[in-house]
């Protein structure tokens, strides 16, 4: 129990467990999925498929805090890559040719990646704080997407383009075997190469690691362009899912719920160590929270404020000090052993008795008595065999 409380995925799981049951005693058909043509529906399967851009965002946020870093930028780009998009596939001749399609995705993934190039020169070439460096796009990019939009709301008709993330694969929407295939390759990635022990040693300190001849300039840069080409993607999955480029709403506040989802999952903010894991279970409780609200009919004007309750409970339960406190106080109720060794009352274990070897069978008055107990004695010669062992 002890290293159960102690693990990282353990209130992240908790909150889940607690959301599915909640939601399952106030709708008893929440987890019941159907199949219809083919295809599985339910509720499950929609909290899936709406976590999919976040997953793909928090992904990237979750190396970007692993090298002592931030992006605030990710919802701007989502907004940016959606109006490039969704205005090629406007303006072009037939919108519903999978060419024309695959040309628009193209364009968009390769500005964002531009973009996230961009952030890792602030950060790594002109040596600003990530924070800036990230909220500058941040406020910026929602203005690029509205020249790119022109001020108005574009909307289209494409069905390829619809099944990036309507579509269906296998049973299951497009857009979640998107999110989970590219969430499956990076752990991989970072997880069996040296990939993901570099970003961790630059993190812990990047001085040091640059001197042990790791190149963390290229690493961290490296991590930034990754971000930004999640957070495209992620922008195509949510243009795909409404059909329209909305610049000033696509991917609002959509940076936060990624950070959340990351510190959720046990990842610290002081960079280092990071949890893959941890982030796809803290998106997945987000996403949870996001449908508890509807189906517990809460307030729309309450909703943030539920929303933080739930973030803030689990955020510090996942502290260090929190969880370390739940660990020592589930030693303390652990049953004694025979030996008495997790007794409750936290007394001394008692010394094993002499077994002829002189350990353990010297009387008590002889191991406090000081040197001056000794003045005067005089050295009487052994009489016995195990006396002599002594």
């Amino acid at each position: 129990m002890r290293q159960a409380l102690r693990h990282h995925l353990f209130w992240p799981v908790a909150a889940l467990v607690v959301l599915v049951v909640a939601n399952t005693v106030a709708k008893p058909s929440f987890l019941q999925v159907t199949v219809t043509d083919g295809h599985l529906f339910g509720a499950p399967v929609d909290i899936l498929r709406a976590a999919a851009p976040l997953l793909l965002i928090a992904l990237g946020m979750t190396l970007v805090i692993a090298t002592r870093g931030i992006d605030l930028s990710v919802g701007a780009v989502v907004a940016v890559s959606g109006a490039v998009a969704l205005e090629y596939i406007s303006a072009s001749p037939d919108p519903g040719s999978p060419v024309t399609v695959l040309v628009a995705v193209a364009i968009a993934l390769g500005l964002s990646l531009l973009l996230g190039l961009w952030n890792g020169f602030l950060v790594t070439v002109l040596g600003i704080q990530p924070i800036i460096a990230t909220l500058i796009l941040m406020t910026a990019g929602r203005g690029v997407a509205m020249l790119i939009t022109g001020g108005f709301i574009t909307t289209v008709t494409s069905e390829p383009y619809k099944g990036l993330n309507s579509g269906f694969f296998l049973g299951l929407p497009t857009a979640i075997w998107i999110a989970v295939g590219l969430f499956a390759v990076v752990a991989v990635v970072v997880r069996r190469t040296a990939l993901g022990m570099l970003l961790e040693a630059t993190g812990i300190n990047p001085a040091a690691s640059r001197l042990a001849g790791v190149r963390s300039r290229t690493l961290t840069w490296t991590v930034y362009a990754a971000a930004g080409l999640l957070a495209g993607l992620a922008g195509i999955l949510v243009s795909a899912d409404t059909m329209a480029a909305d610049a000033n709403n696509a991917g609002i506040f959509i940076e936060l719920d990624a950070i959340l989802a990351v510190v959720i999952g046990g990842t610290a903010l002081s960079g280092g160590k990071f949890n893959l894991s941890g982030t796809f279970a803290g998106v997945l409780v987000i996403a949870t929270l996001e449908r508890t609200v509807t189906v517990l009919g809460i307030s729309p004007h309450v909703t943030p404020l539920f929303m933080a309750l739930v973030v803030v409970t689990v955020t510090l339960l996942q502290s260090p000090r929190v969880r370390e406190r739940f660990a020592v106080a589930a030693l303390r109720r652990r049953p004694a052993g025979p030996d008495g060794a997790a007794a409750d009352d936290g007394g001394a274990v008692e010394p094993p008795s002499g077994d002829g070897s002189g350990a353990g069978t010297e009387p008590a008055s002889d191991a406090v008595a000081g040197p001056e107990a000794h003045e005067g004695a005089t050295l009487q010669a052994p009489t016995d065999e195990r006396e002599v062992t002594r």
